[in-house]
C-alpha cells in the first residue's frame, strides 16, 4: 500500500513538474537509468526524508533534498567543484595586493563566487579543491570533517623506516601540541634525499614541513597527490579540471553531506 508520500509525488508527478527520480540519479552520476531505476525500486532513495520506491516520481532538486544510502544527492547546475594543481610560487588565495600570481590567475574569473577549500603554503605543490557550493565547503574545512590529505615529501637527509614508524605510533610535539601521521612510507632514498609518503587528517598550516622539520629533516618539496577520495593524477602544474558528479557524491559522503 502506497505511503502518505507515494500518494503525494503521484500527485505531483500528474502535473509533469520537476525532473524524473531515475533522470537526476543518473545525471548525478548513479549509472544508467536502468540501474537508477534499480536503486529506486531497492528502496534505497529518500525524498525529504520520505522512503521513495515508485517510478516516475518527480522531484525538484533546488527545493528537495534527496538522498541515496543515506547520502545527499548534490546537484545544482550553479554549483562546480574543481580540482586544481597548483604549482610552486602561487598564493593560495583569490587576490594578492602585493601582485603575486594567485589562484585567480589559474581560473580566472569564469566561476561565480569560487573559493579555496583549505590552503598549501606559496613552497609547496599539489593539489587544491575548489567550489562555490558553500556548503560542502564549509564542510570539507571544518575540523570535525578533517579528511585524509596524502603528501610526497622529499626530506634532506636519509630518513629510516623507524622513524617513520614512530611518526605513526607516537607522533611528534609541535609548538602548539602532538601531532601524529596516519601514515608514513618511504618510496625511494639517494644520498642524502628521501622520498616519502605521508598521509593525515591535520589541516594545520604547514604541519607536514613543521613535522619533519622538528625531527632534524627539513623538506625540499612538498607536493599534495590527494584530499580524500579526490585524487591529483596526471593533472598539470597550472591547470585544473572540474570534478565529476561521482567525485563530488564521493567527496560529499567523505565530509557528512
Amino acid at each position: 500500500m502506497p505511503n502518505a508520500y507515494s500518494r503525494a509525488a503521484k500527485a505531483h508527478d500528474t502535473n509533469n513538474e520537476g525532473i524524473r527520480l531515475q533522470k537526476l540519479l543518473a545525471q548525478a552520476g548513479f549509472g544508467s537509468r536502468r540501474k537508477c531505476e534499480e536503486i529506486i525500486t531497492d528502496g534505497r532513495v529518500e525524498v525529504d526524508g520520505a522512503l521513495v520506491t515508485e517510478l516516475g516520481t518527480r522531484v525538484d532538486p533546488s527545493r528537495q533534498q534527496i538522498r541515496v544510502d543515506g547520502s545527499r544527492v548534490r546537484l545544482n547546475p550553479n554549483h562546480v567543484t574543481l580540482a586544481l594543481n597548483k604549482p610552486k610560487k602561487v598564493l593560495s588565495t583569490m587576490d594578492d595586493p602585493k601582485g603575486r600570481f594567485t589562484l585567480r590567475d589559474i581560473v580566472g574569473d569564469k566561476y561565480e563566487r569560487i573559493f579555496h577549500m583549505g590552503r598549501l603554503d606559496y613552497d609547496s605543490e599539489g593539489l587544491i579543491l575548489m567550489t562555490n557550493d558553500g556548503e560542502l565547503s564549509q564542510h570539507v574545512m571544518h575540523p570535525k570533517y578533517e579528511v585524509e590529505k596524502t603528501y610526497i615529501a622529499t626530506l634532506d637527509g636519509k630518513i629510516s623506516g623507524t622513524i617513520c614508524r614512530r611518526l605513526v605510533t607516537q607522533g611528534v610535539q609541535l609548538d602548539d601540541g602532538w601531532i601524529k601521521l596516519d601514515h608514513c612510507a618511504i618510496i625511494d632514498s639517494h644520498r642524502d634525499v628521501t622520498l616519502v609518503k605521508v598521509v593525515l587528517h591535520s589541516g594545520k598550516n604547514r604541519i607536514v614541513r613543521r613535522i619533519f622539520g622538528a625531527i632534524g629533516f627539513p623538506v625540499r618539496r612538498l607536493v599534495r597527490t590527494q584530499i580524500g577520495p579526490i585524487k591529483l593524477g596526471d593533472l598539470k602544474a597550472g591547470s585544473y579540471r572540474i570534478l565529476s558528479q561521482t567525485e563530488v557524491r564521493s567527496l560529499s559522503k567523505a565530509v557528512g553531506l
